[in-house]
């Protein structure tokens, strides 16, 4: 099986000017998207209108997900990968907040591709994971993201970390084009990398 390639959407997560030592407590990263999908680099699987929206997650602990490969959707996570919306996971990282098993939430908005998007967020001890996603507009429910990214090595906060990302078909729309009509998969499917072994959107 081929998997879609790290460059479909080539979303690069940077995290970068934090403290080196993990018991100093807390660190800061700006993270920063740079999406390259194009007409140039996918003639044919550029839609018009081509877009991100804005980057939603937060950062937590190993007690919880947002969003797993092979896990089902939450309802945060079907609006995300459908609508663009970061409300409902918002509320979702907010509930983990309030039970401690998350440290804050992150927000952006919107970027075209190509394009750029930054924002700054701190990880502590307590909450060293980060799980950050925004849809690939227009599709019927599909995203790219990180799931509990660790920014710590070997006892130390990293001081740069570059993700390559990958597209993701969040499992709550069974449709196969960019701008396929609402088909609401029931029950859902499980969270799963979109693939070119059977002629993928991105081919």
């Amino acid at each position: 099986m081929k998997l879609l390639p790290c460059t479909v959407l080539a979303l690069a997560l940077a995290l970068g000017a934090a403290p080196l030592a993990a018991q100093s407590s807390t660190a800061t990263y700006q993270v920063r998207f740079d999406a390259t999908w194009s007409a140039a680099t996918h003639p044919g699987a550029y839609p018009a209108g081509a877009h991100f929206s804005g980057p939603v997650g937060g950062t937590h602990d190993a007690s919880v997900h947002f969003w797993q490969a092979g896990g089902i959707a939450t309802v945060g996570i079907e609006r995300m990968a459908e609508l663009g919306s970061q409300t409902e996971l918002l509320a979702e990282v907010n509930a983990a907040i309030a039970g401690g098993s998350a440290g804050q939430t992150i927000t952006a908005s919107g970027l075209g591709s190509p394009g750029t998007k930054a924002t700054v967020f701190t990880v502590d001890d307590a909450h060293p994971l980060v799980t950050i996603v925004t849809m690939v507009a227009p599709s019927p429910d599909w995203f790219v993201g990180v799931d509990g990214l660790d920014l710590r090595e070997n006892g130390y906060w990293v001081k740069q970390k570059t993700v390559q990302l990958l597209a993701w078909d969040a499992g709550t729309d069974s449709g196969t084009s960019f701008t396929s009509p609402d088909l609401h998969t029931f029950p859902k499917e499980p969270i799963a990398l979109i693939t070119t072994a059977t002629g993928g959107p991105f081919t």
